[in-house]
C-alpha cells in the first residue's frame, strides 16, 4: 500500500451571485487545487479569491480548464478537434495566469474539468495536443489525467503526467468514472474507503469488478455538497493509517 498521496479538488467554481462550494473549508483540508478559469464555472472575482485561498492555506495551485458550456457546468459532451482543445487549455490558463502572476503564486499544474477530461480519454489525438500545449507553457508544469492507458500513454511520451483517482465518483467496467451532472451528498466513510482502496491499488467498479488503479492524487468535488466533511473523513482515515499528503511533484519525482 502506498504511504503517501497527494489529495486534490476541484474548486473556484462559484458564478457571480451565485455560490457553489464552501472553498475557504475545503481549501485547508487538501494540497492541491484546480481553478475554475472562467468556461464552465468560475469569473475573475472567484478566480482571484481562489488564488488567494491557495496561497493562504499553502495548496499547490492548478488550472482546471473545461469546456465552452456554463448552463451545463461543462459536464455535456462536446466535439473538440486537437487544436481547439489545445487553444482551450491555453486561453484559460493564461486567464488563471493573470491572477497567479501578480499575487506571486506558481500554477503548478493543469487538469481538464468534466466532459473535457472524458474526451482525452476517448481522443487520443486530443489528449496528445493538451500535453503538447501544457509542456510548451512550462517545463516543470504537471498534467493531470486519470490513472490508466491514456495516463501511461501520454507520460511515455515525456510529458509530466500525474495519475490521478477519485474517492467520490463511481467507475464503470471499463476504469472510467461516472460523472455526475448534479452530484448530491455522499458518505465521507464510504469516499474514505474507495480512498484506501486506491492506496492499495484498486477500486470496485458499479457492478463490482476490480479495476487496477496506480495514482498520484485522489480527487474530491468541491460541488458536492458535504465536501469539506469527505475531505475530513479522508485525512482521518489516512492519519490512522499513517498515510502522508504530499505535493504532485513530490510524488511524481518518487516515481524516478
Amino acid at each position: 500500500m502506498k504511504d503517501f498521496v497527494d489529495l486534490n479538488a476541484d474548486a473556484g467554481e462559484s458564478f457571480g451571485r451565485w455560490k457553489l462550494g464552501d472553498d475557504a473549508t475545503l481549501l485547508p483540508l487538501v494540497s492541491s487545487v484546480n481553478v475554475a478559469c472562467g468556461w464552465h464555472a468560475g469569473d475573475p472575482a472567484t478566480m482571484r479569491q481562489s488564488v488567494e485561498l491557495a496561497a493562504s492555506n499553502r495548496v499547490a495551485l492548478g488550472a482546471h480548464p473545461g469546456l465552452p458550456d456554463l448552463a451545463g457546468f461543462g459536464r455535456r459532451a462536446l466535439a473538440l478537434s486537437p487544436r481547439e482543445a489545445a487553444d482551450a487549455c491555453l486561453y484559460q490558463y493564461g486567464a488563471l495566469r493573470g491572477f497567479a502572476d501578480p499575487a506571486g503564486v506558481r500554477i503548478t499544474h493543469v487538469k481538464p474539468h468534466g466532459a473535457f477530461y472524458g474526451l482525452t480519454l476517448r481522443d487520443d489525438a486530443v489528449a496528445d495536443a493538451i500535453a503538447d500545449a501544457v509542456a510548451s507553457l512550462d517545463s516543470d508544469l504537471l498534467l493531470v489525467l486519470l490513472a490508466g492507458p491514456t495516463a501511461e500513454r501520454v507520460a511515455s511520451r515525456g510529458v509530466r503526467v500525474v495519475r490521478e483517482a477519485f474517492a467520490d465518483l463511481d467507475y464503470d467496467d471499463n476504469g472510467h468514472i461516472i460523472i455526475e451532472p448534479n452530484p448530491g451528498a455522499k458518505d465521507p466513510e464510504t469516499c474514505a474507503d474507495q480512498a484506501m482502496d486506491v492506496l492499495r491499488g484498486s477500486v470496485a467498479s458499479v457492478h463490482g469488478t476490480t479495476i487496477d488503479v496506480d495514482a498520484d492524487t485522489i480527487c474530491l468535488h468541491g460541488d458536492r455538497p458535504n465536501a469539506p466533511a469527505i475531505a475530513r473523513a479522508i485525512r482521518a482515515r489516512f492519519e490512522e493509517n499513517g498515510i502522508r499528503i504530499a505535493p504532485m511533484h513530490e510524488i511524481l519525482a518518487a516515481r524516478k
